[in-house]
């Protein structure tokens, strides 16, 4: 998940972009303390008028297969996913868990969910990858142990515990003064596997993608797999950390995989035909972005200027812009694994400062245009 920038406090750019939205009508738009979701949504659109529109889906916990479980979380049409991941369930003696969420009443919902179900306790929890609303909740499931890529284990250390997580949205808020760091303690670097009793669990790398330590789940005897956040379902792919044409690649890989059910990082269960529609809007923002990187167009530029087509109602397109931003650094060759930062955010260890100028240069273009 990726996630977004928990908090993006309006900086002098982003009210120079605001004030472009002032002046064609907007005026009484005040944003104290907000994503860039929530600017976004503030933001004059066409999308939500073009076609197709995506479904809604529910929280739930449901059965793929005996002893197999997806949990995912609501959202749908104008909902801010941010943080609202998806997790997993195999069951054995004890219980496998997929991600761990995020925010603790996410995390707390997630195993009061499985345990009911199952009457089992957790003994393992599996991260897909490092970002926050995937691995904060790793600490509610002690003495669990934890298994992830071991990019994922340097990188969760690294980034900590933030000081105010998800402080914009206060309905997550029980529970945060319990949250500690809980990096995985097993890692490995290619293939590892799990008996669960007659269940194989295969953990397989797949990155560099969305992150430098992608993993995902597979089932064999099921064709089920949980993939992680290298599937979004009708959310805007998050690839302020990722290489994004390597991702298209990763994506390809699971396409050879005898699999039907895919549960992805964001989105309801889907399937191979779900997956190619992440792909084609990967190959999308390539193809587009490259095309005006050559142009020379600055990244802000170039977003404002991208046809998100049938993408176009996919939650969060504030996404759009990072990951034109990212693209831009793969074009120029200076692509890290480290994400590019917002401004004064803790997380941004490397910060680059490309992702702040491109939105002031969105919003304040895409202000001008009226849309």
């Amino acid at each position: 998940m990726s996630e977004p920038p928990e908090r993006a406090t309006l900086s002098r750019r982003d009210a120079i972009g605001l004030a472009a939205l002032a002046g064609i009508g907007m005026a009484s738009l005040v944003v104290a303390d907000g994503t860039w979701s929530q600017l976004w949504a503030q933001m004059p659109s066409d999308r939500v008028t073009r076609d197709p529109q995506i479904p809604n889906w529910n929280t739930e916990l449901r059965q793929l297969a005996p002893n197999v479980f997806a949990y995912t979380q609501a959202s749908g049409p104008g909902i801010d996913n941010s943080s609202l991941s998806n997790t997993g369930v195999i069951v054995g003696d004890d219980m496998m868990a997929v991600d761990a969420l995020g925010p603790p009443v996410h995390a707390k919902a997630f195993i009061a969910a499985a345990t009911k179900a199952t009457g089992k306790p957790f003994g393992r929890v599996v991260n897909t990858h490092h970002h926050r609303d995937h691995t904060n909740g790793n600490c509610f499931f002690a003495p669990a142990e934890i298994v992830a890529h071991e990019f994922c284990r340097s990188e969760v250390i690294a980034r900590g515990i933030p000081e105010h997580p998800y402080d914009s949205r206060p309905t997550w808020q029980e529970g945060m003064s319990e949250l500690t760091l809980a990096p995985p303690t097993t890692t490995f670097t290619d293939k590892l596997t799990y008996h669960y009793r007659d269940t194989v669990v295969e953990l397989i790398f797949n990155g560099p993608g969305h992150t430098w330590g992608d993993v995902m789940v597979y089932l064999p005897q099921h064709r089920i797999l949980f993939a992680g956040d290298i599937a979004f379902w009708y959310v805007t792919p998050a690839g302020h950390n990722g290489h994004i044409t390597k991702w298209i690649e990763a994506i390809d890989r699971i396409m050879t995989m005898d699999v039907e059910t895919i549960v992805p990082g964001h989105g309801p269960v889907g399937t191979k035909k779900e997956l190619r529609e992440t792909r084609a809007y990967l190959e999308l923002m390539v193809r587009e972005v490259r095309t005006r990187h050559a142009e020379g167009m600055s990244p802000g530029e170039a977003a404002a200027d991208l046809d998100m087509g049938r993408f176009a109602n996919w939650t969060n397109p504030e996404r759009n812009v990072w990951n034109t931003v990212r693209l831009y650094a793969e074009f120029d060759g200076t692509l890290t694994p480290e994400r590019d930062g917002i401004e004064g955010d803790p997380d941004g260890r490397q910060f680059l400062g490309g992702t702040d100028r491109a939105m002031e240069e969105y919003l304040e273009i895409r202000g001008r245009r009226g849309r």
